[in-house]
């Protein structure tokens, strides 16, 4: 009986053990987990917005559709204009502008493309990626909308994001749940996102 006794307490001593240690190595392993998914995140939606102000600087509004996005990275340019020429010390002198130098064609203006991707990203850039979070087989959120504010402007917006319960899938529930009501408290939201449809935050990334 002593020694079925024995062998029970140090089996209880073992699983408490075990328990205990546990108790603190599973929030150290979320945090990693954690820290690695959402670095990968942040500068998934910094190049998001990246590709987002590009296509406003052209099209003078942002797009809520990925596909639309993406093909304006891969296939579209922007227009780069060059001066051919210089006007020369004599005629500066002589206080001959850069609008007279065109009129005289001592300078010629000469407009190129450059490809969009090349002058945002790189080439090797894996842009048909942009719309997936990292570490799932899921899409960010994101939508444009036209808002006004309270100075009554109306200004474009833009909102990429992901929620937690989505980018820590398969971590420890309890501790998502603790998390994402302690983001909640801090930026107002359960992930991580840029933009706001809501207002004008000049495109801020609610971790920055």
């Amino acid at each position: 009986m002593r020694i079925v006794t024995r062998i029970l307490l140090g089996a209880a001593i073992i699983v408490l053990g075990y328990l205990v240690v546990e108790s603190i190595m599973e929030p150290i392993r979320f945090n990693k987990e954690k820290k690695k998914r959402e670095d990968a995140t942040i500068q998934n939606l910094k190049d998001i917005r990246t590709a987002e102000v590009a296509y406003k600087t052209k099209y003078a509004e942002y797009t809520g559709s990925f596909d639309t996005l993406i093909s304006f990275v891969k296939f579209d340019s922007f227009p780069v204009v060059m001066a051919i020429g210089r006007i020369s010390d004599s005629l500066w002198e002589k206080g001959v502008t850069e609008k007279e130098a065109i009129k005289m064609g001592i300078i010629i203006r000469d407009t190129s493309y450059v490809s969009v991707l090349d002058s945002i990203f790189s080439k090797t850039y894996p842009i048909d990626s942009l719309r997936f979070i990292p570490y799932c087989s899921k899409e960010f959120f994101l939508a444009a909308a036209k808002i006004e504010t309270a100075s009554k402007v109306k200004v474009n917006v833009f909102e990429a994001h992901v929620l937690n319960s989505v980018l820590l899938h398969g971590l420890n529930k309890q501790l998502i749940i603790n998390y994402s009501a302690e983001k909640e408290k801090i930026t107002g939201f359960k992930g991580l996102k840029v933009g706001s449809l809501e207002e004008a935050t000049n495109n801020a990334g609610n971790w920055e």
